[in-house]
């Protein structure tokens, strides 16, 4: 069963390879977060585009937009959120982390987003699916840790399924597991006829620069082929689950859900107390790369 909050946080074990002392911070991921920091560290507010787009072309398939930065393994992977680039402040604060450290990295857009080829209005959850595996599948190299935000988390599961001998262990931030579904599902019964009559739903989001986003309602329903937690999630490598409690978007109980469904025992559930759904906060952004960090350690210790 998941760990909760800040008391799963005060167990984990200092990281060995870098440190906070430079910044006038104690090693203790618990003591991390009871303070403020003084200033950001170097590596995040050096967070910025260094390295060059390329895409991945694939037949019959969009071309993916990426940048890939080579380095040690395991790799880490970053799955953005719904509408989400790779040019966000998770990927590039991730990016630059993954830098000081050595280790690969590699952020992407999905197929009708961003820099990536493709039309917006014909992709699927199972589409996007797909993006995910193919970085996997032709630009990954060795052992991954995947770090999937929101909607990204819940297709890091769909790759942790299919690729279980790659993908060596998740984060996720506010995981949206089954989210679009759940909320379309919550809607009055007259509002789900007027949407499905009408073929969209204006989903109302502050988000978004128009305020709402329209979503196919033919991508609800080929979302629902996809959905997890209706039986035990097949994924058994280390687990961590980072939520916010004023997450007005996906409700922190989703990741609570998540961590009783999947069938891995490694694994934990930590919320953040005055974060929203996004998590870009200066604090956000050390827990995030903390527990990254904790996790390669940890990887580093079992091969080892």
């Amino acid at each position: 069963m998941a760990a909760l909050g800040l008391a799963s946080v005060a167990a984990w074990h200092p990281c060995r390879r870098w440190s906070w002392t430079a910044f006038g911070f104690p090693r203790g991921l618990s003591a991390l977060l009871a303070r403020k920091p003084e200033r950001t560290p170097q590596w995040l507010s050096a967070c910025r585009q260094k390295t060059s787009i390329s895409f991945l072309s694939r037949p019959d398939l969009p071309n993916l937009a990426y940048k890939t930065l080579k380095g040690k393994n395991p790799g880490i992977i970053f799955i953005p959120g719904y509408m989400s680039s790779m040019n966000g402040t998770k990927a590039l604060a991730i990016e630059e982390f993954c830098r000081s450290l050595g280790h690969a990295c590699i952020r992407f857009d999905y197929s009708g987003v961003g820099n990536s080829d493709g039309n917006l209005q014909e992709c699927t959850v199972g589409r996007w699916r797909k993006d995910v595996l193919s970085i996997i599948d032709d630009l990954a190299v060795g052992p991954q840790i995947l770090v999937g935000s929101s909607l990204g988390g819940w297709l890091m599961f769909h790759a942790a399924i299919a690729r279980p001998q790659k993908v060596v262990a998740l984060v996720g931030v506010a995981t949206a597991v089954d989210g679009l579904v759940t909320k379309f599902n919550q809607l009055p019964v007259e509002v789900k006829k007027e949407i499905e009559m009408k073929g969209v739903w204006s989903m109302p989001s502050k988000y978004s620069e128009e305020g709402v986003y329209h979503i196919q309602y033919s991508f609800i329903k080929e979302a629902e082929h996809h959905c997890l937690l209706h039986s035990p999630i097949p994924v058994n490598c280390p687990i961590r689950l980072l939520h916010g409690l004023k997450d007005d978007i996906v409700p922190w109980h989703t990741s609570m859900q998540v961590a009783d469904r999947v069938v891995s025992k490694d694994v934990d559930v930590i919320l953040r107390k005055d974060s929203d759904h996004q998590m870009r906060e200066k604090a956000d952004l050390q827990l995030l790369v903390y527990t990254i960090d904790d996790l390669i350690d940890k990887l580093s210790t079992i091969v080892n």
